[in-house]
Order: structure tokens, then sequence, then C-alpha cells
């Protein structure tokens, strides 16, 4: 534990005097010595007794490298059915109206970290001409400095791209980047900046001490495996924010906020090798001095919710703002000044939905050419497809636009895998339908056709599995469906998400024959499993292309973690579609698309 009056670190954009009530500075009397200081009871202070003010604190979370709105994957303007709009160009606009209506001194600007990766734009800045070799500024770094963030937390995904480039774009920013859990191997002691206490000079009163600490998500160390291992560990949010707030607080902090990149459930999907993956709350509830927390991870729209403090019994007030910029959560706190310092007495939290405003023109233009540049290229095209190919149905059906990702992992790991001991060995292939709406037109097929079918930026490994722990990987993943009577009307899309799963944790096996049985209870669903034509036995041997996600731990599937890798080549999974594709330029489902499992009740197949 550090001292708490140990002198100020780096990151603190306040610093408490180094001065006792008693001193005198440069012959001043000790009365003038502390006004200076702005310490407590000086003529100022004792004027703004019992005064109460309002400030505002803004908040994004999840942004996801959208920084206009723009869905690259349809070459259009974002839209959903619920008039949804996305993108930093409308938060700015937010965020004015929110400065221009409370004042720009009564207001801060934070976010909650996944920023740089999710859209195309994000991959191609990573990628296709990165910043650490170019030396751009990177999309999200302009716009939020032009912004004007008083921080950000780090998100999982800021991890996906590897240290370096993490690196480079913290150096971009202007906002400090925070991550009091994320620390040097086998220590507590912080890589990146843990908190920040800002000073907000509101007129007429004096300074209000703000901290913030930020948080990030223990899943890194599983979902990051290959980017962060002997690298950086992480810690237990809950301890670590014990550890922080009580610093914050000695360091003069007159409020304390947490920004956290971490769902409010309680829950992980690892099970418990790591610390609770969703553990705003759990903070909220069992560490004192929080009056709010900004919180993200889960893509979710919580408005406003009280926790109460176990140990002080005061309420921490929540708020998670929607991903990708379509809301942004606004606190407010009252404050009022008592004793010479500063005590919240009200709390509130609401969002604000982005399409209510338009686009800021000033942060559309800042990055018009990085984002034309992406346009460009996501509309290159990389062959033809002699059908239209689409995967709406792919979570209860075996589709062609799957097989194609599993025909490329397959013949990326056979190829890699020649000449070597596991040569003789069959090659199987692990896929997840991602996105419904993905489609691969009849025709010109582009990279952002590829990018919306694969829009993970995961890499591509290869594990030996026996045929008993491909069954039990499959029996776990069949848990996505609901138990479903035979008789019951066939109502494919009512049966799946069973037990919280959402689609990307549905994995399907090429080259191995299995029908899912949904009629059975969970763990008794996989039948009549084959390969080229007879029964799969229990000790036979596999080589099972595997993205990293999964094969780190990514969904809790059994086996595949600890199963020996004979293939990590960090060979990106979209980017040897693309080039696949490229090379053979004509994408013939007749080719490649193989039956190979079916849905079923009690044996009779659910569609013929």
């Amino acid at each position: 534990m550090p001292n708490p009056m140990a002198p100020e670190p780096r990151w603190c954009s306040c610093r408490v005097p180094d001065v006792s009530r008693r001193q005198v500075l440069g012959g001043l009397t000790a009365a003038g010595a502390l006004a200076v200081a702005g310490w407590p009871g000086t003529a100022a202070e004792a004027a703004a007794h019992g005064k109460s003010l309002t400030i505002t604190v803004m908040g994004t979370s999840d942004i996801h490298s959208h920084a206009v709105n723009w869905d690259y994957y349809k070459d259009a303007e974002y839209s959903d059915g619920d008039g949804n709009t996305v993108g930093l160009a409308r938060v700015s606009s937010l965020v004015n109206q929110v400065r221009a209506d409370r004042g720009r001194d009564r207001t801060l600007l934070f976010d909650a970290g996944d920023t740089i990766q999710g859209t195309p734009l994000g991959f191609y800045y990573a990628s296709v001409e990165p910043i650490t070799e170019t030396g751009k500024t990177h999309p999200m770094a302009r716009q939020m400095n032009a912004i004007g963030y008083d921080a950000v937390a780090l998100g999982n995904h800021e991890f996906n791209y590897g240290i370096p480039f993490l690196d480079k774009w913290i150096s971009q920013m202007d906002a400090p980047v925070l991550a009091a859990n994320a620390v040097h191997p086998g220590t507590r002691r912080p890589a990146y900046e843990p908190y920040i206490i800002k000073k907000m000079h509101v007129r007429g009163h004096p300074p209000i001490r703000v901290g913030l600490l930020g948080l990030t998500n223990p899943g890194i160390a599983i979902w990051d495996k290959a980017n962060v291992s002997g690298k950086l560990d992480f810690l237990d949010l809950v301890e670590t924010a014990k550890r922080w707030v009580p610093v914050i607080r000695a360091r003069g902090a007159d409020v304390v906020i947490v920004s956290a990149h971490s769902g409010d459930s309680g829950t992980s999907s690892y099970g418990d090798d790591l610390p609770v993956e969703n553990a705003a709350a759990l903070v909220a509830e069992q560490v004192p001095g929080i009056d709010a927390i900004l919180f993200g991870h889960a893509h979710l729209e919580i408005p406003e919710r009280f926790v109460t403090n176990k140990a002080t019994g005061r309420t921490v007030v929540m708020s998670e703002p929607m991903c990708w910029g379509q809301r942004l959560s606004v606190f407010d706190l009252t404050l009022k000044h008592e004793r010479g310092r500063w005590k919240v007495t009200g709390k509130s939290a609401t969002t604000v939905n982005s399409n209510t405003v338009e686009e800021d023109p000033e942060l559309v233009t800042l990055i018009k050419k990085q984002h034309d540049a992406v346009v460009g290229y996501v509309n290159k095209e990389v062959a033809t497809s002699t059908e239209e190919m689409s995967a709406a149905e792919s979570c209860w059906k075996d589709t062609a636009i799957l097989d194609y990702i599993h025909l490329v992992q397959t013949e990326k790991v056979k190829e890699a895998i020649a000449g070597t001991a596991h040569a003789s060995l069959p090659v199987v292939s692990i896929a997840a339908p991602f996105s419904r709406a993905a489609t691969f037109p009849a025709g010109k097929v582009t990279i952002k056709d590829i990018a919306g079918l694969y829009i993970y930026d995961n890499t591509l490994l290869a594990s030996i599995l026996t045929g008993a722990q491909i069954k039990a990987y499959l029996e776990y993943s069949a848990q996505y469906f609901k138990q479903v009577a035979a008789g019951a009307p066939v109502d494919p899309a009512s049966w799946t998400n069973a037990n919280n799963r959402p689609d990307y944790n549905y994995d399907q096996f090429s080259g191995v024959a299995y029908d899912v049985d949904i009629a059975k209870p969970e763990g008794s669903r996989i039948t009549g499993m084959t390969y080229d034509g007879k029964p799969v036995a229990d000790d036979q041997q596999f080589v099972v292309a595997v993205n990293n996600y999964r094969q780190s731990g990514g969904g809790g599937f059994p086996h595949i973690t600890t199963a020996e890798v004979v293939y990590n080549a960090q060979v990106a999974i979209r980017e040897a579609i693309v080039e696949y594709a490229s090379t053979a330029g004509t994408i013939d489902p007749t080719k490649f698309h193989v039956d190979n499992w079916k849905l079923v009740r009690d044996g009779a197949p659910v569609f013929q």
C-alpha cells in the first residue's frame, strides 16, 4: 500500500500543498499562506460555507472505432430498427450541448474503454496502414482530443493489436489513459496510470477536486493471452479499488468516480479462473468512498442504477451508455461546501440518445480523409461469387457462407502441418455465426462483405482434440439451444440464445458429421458423430482449426485451452479469407458446402 501522503505521482493533475496549517510561506501570515495554497479555512473558503452547486460528468463507453455515423459493412449511413445513430461525431454534438447548458467549467467527460477496435476503421489503422509504421494520428485519438476528454479507461479490446500498438495510441492521446488493475507481472505496480485528480474551477466557488479511478477487465489475460502473457497481469477490480480509492481521497479528492470496463452483473464468461468479469456493482457495493461509476463492456443501456455500499450505507449512482456512441451517460452531482470541503449531497444519472442531434461537422471533417481511405479499402473487389450466400439462418442450419470460413481455416492448417508429425491426422474446423446479417452477393464480393462475415480480429491456431473431447465440446456448444418438444411449432429463431449465450458462442464443426437433438436435455444432444462415414472413436485424434479467442478460453468451452497447439503463426483469419478469395478469384459453394450437421428432435430432422 503506497503512503497516501507520498509525493504526487505524475498522472495527477492537482497536488496537495506541501504545507501544514501552521506554516508561514515566504513571510506571509499563516492565513495568507493558506489562502495561497488553497487550504480550507481561508476567507474565500469561509464565504463558500453552506453553498451548493451541481457538476455534470458525461461518459461514453464501447465506442469500438465508430467515428462517424457509417456502416462500413453496408457502405451506407448506419441505421437500425430503433432509429439509433453511432459515432463520436454525434457524441461531440451532445457534449457541446451539455457544456453549453451547464457551463464548461461545471462539466467533465470520461470514457470506459473499448475505443480502437470494432469496425474496419479500427482494423485499417492497426493492420493495413498501422499508425505504428506511418506515425499518423489514429482517427479515434484525433476525435477524442478534439472533443476534449478529461480521461479514458482501457477496455479489453484495446489489447487486440498488441501492447506496442496500444502504447502508440496512448502516446497520441491528450487525455490520461487509465487502468489501475493492469499491472507489471507478479506485482501490484500499475503498468498504466491508475487515476487522476481533476481540479474544477467554478467561478465564485472554491476548487472542486474530482478523482477518477480507471479499471479494466481481467478477461484480457484470456482473450488476448498471446499479446499480454508474461507482460501484464490483471487484478481483481474490487481489491484494486479498495487499494486506490483511499489514496485518491487522501490526496484531497472531494468526489470519487470510477470508470470501469466491466459489466454490473457479478458474473463471468470465463468461469472462476480469473477475477470477476462483470464487477462494477460489486465495486460500488464493497468499496467505500465512491460517488459514481461509469461502466461499460456489456453493450447495454442502463441510464441510472443505485447501489448501496455495505460499509457506509451510502448510495453509489451508476450508468452505462449504449455502445458505439449511441448514448451519452450524464451524471449530475450536487455538492455542498461544509467545513472547508465539498461534500456530495445528491446524485442522479441518465442517458441521452445521439439520434437527437446531428453530427458535429468539425469532427466529421477532422477524420474525413482517413474515413474515405477505409471506404475505398473495404469496397475493393476480391472475388466473384457464383450465387448469393447468407448467414441469416446460420444459427440453426449448416450454411455455405460459414462453410467458407471452415474451408479457409482447414486449407490454411493443412498447408501449415504438411510434412510435420501431425500431417496424417484429419483436419476439422470450428466457426461460429458472428453476424446473421452477413451476406456474399451473387457476383462481386468485396472486402466489406468478408469483413461483415468475420467481424472480429481473431487469429488462427490449430490444436489436437480427441473424438471424445470434440463430442464434449459440441455438447457444451449445444447449450445454446433451448430444449424443444418434438411436436412444437418450428420457430428456430426463438430456440436460440439459451442460457444468455450470444450467437458467437454457438460453435459449429466442419469435417465431422453430427446431429444436434434439441428435444433432449443438455449434455445428451450430440448424436451420430462420424468422420468420413465412420463413427468417431473416443480416442481418435484430430487437428482442430480454431480462433485465438476460443483457444485462450473465451466462452469457457471444454478441453480447447489445454489441448496441444500445433500451429500458431498469428495469421489474421479475416485476412486469410481475403487472401484465399483473391487467389481463387471465384467463390463457388458447390465446391465446398457440405451439410455435415443438422438440428433434429427425437432423431427427426427439423428442416426437410
